[in-house]
């Protein structure tokens, strides 16, 4: 895997196939390797280079637990891309990796060639807001829940009804968070990225995104529902919308093929008419 020294940091990426480039930008707590679950495959099929990367506060990229802003990760991002010699580049992001291209669109627009947000809102309501402290209070007080119960949770908050009612699904749902709680529960970069949230109010600020950019909303998102990922695409101007159904806040694990579908169409049509 091979390292790009941006911003002060070590940033572990990879760099697939030929073509156009896709920069990929994974949410809190998630390696640059989930990315390669689906996304990848059906982006580098398609005749895209794709550049995936570990996010600053996921190993083996640099931790940095004396804390981060998302201004860091944006500057990262643009560091990765510089450092390739590319740009603009199409972007896509989920959740907080949205939250990374959306202050880029808005802050490098000359990098940007279009951009995908995915699972991503303009701001925080006091629910969310809410939880974000209660899941750093939670991780602050040292209390070790048992792995199987945190993942028990995580797959009620983040994914569909629709992929949990299929019992072999959830059997393997549940075994995967495990493992990944094992692994990331008490990273310190982990805690560096929780510090990020609540998310301010950034809709006024967004109507000055000039780059072509499509939302991706989850019909059965709990954490980012799709009126948030509407209120969003309403703000910048000439977004494109679309609600994915059957899928929760890992809509793009749970149904690939149809987020798959609406990456390659956007990008290959949809962000012409945008522009």
């Amino acid at each position: 895997m091979p390292v790009a020294a941006v911003n002060g940091i070590r940033l572990h990426y990879n760099d697939i196939g030929s073509g156009e480039p896709v920069v990929m930008v994974m949410g809190s707590a998630g390696s640059g390797r989930i990315w390669h679950t689906h996304q990848v495959p059906a982006l580098k099929a398609a005749g895209y280079r794709v550049i995936t990367f570990d996010n600053r506060g996921i190993p083996p990229t640099d931790e940095c637990a004396e804390g981060f802003s998302v201004g860091d990760l944006v500057a990262d991002t643009a560091g990765l891309i510089e450092h390739l010699g590319l740009g603009p580049v199409r972007l896509v992001g989920t959740s907080m990796g949205a939250w990374v291209v959306q202050e880029l669109a808005l802050q490098r627009p000359e990098l940007v060639r279009a951009a995908i947000l995915m699972a991503s809102r303009g701001r925080s309501d006091a629910l969310r807001a809410a939880l974000a402290r209660a899941e750093i209070a939670l991780y602050d007080c040292g209390v070790e829940l048992p792995p199987r119960y945190r993942a028990v949770v995580q797959a009620m908050h983040s994914l569909s009804p629709h992929t949990l009612s299929d019992e072999q699904a959830a059997i393997d749902w549940l075994d995967l968070f495990e493992i990944a709680h094992g692994h990331l529960d008490h990273a310190p970069g982990v805690r560096a990225q929780m510090a990020l949230e609540p998310m301010p109010d950034r809709l006024a600020a967004y109507s000055g995104i000039r780059v072509p950019c499509h939302v991706i909303s989850f019909a059965d998102d709990l954490m980012t529902p799709p009126q948030h990922g509407r209120e969003l695409a309403d703000v910048i101007p000439g977004a494109s919308f679309h609600v994915i159904k059957r899928a929760g806040h890992y809509g793009y694990l749970e149904c690939p093929e149809t987020v798959n579908e609406s990456i390659l169409e956007f990008f290959a049509e949809g962000w012409k008419g945008a522009a």
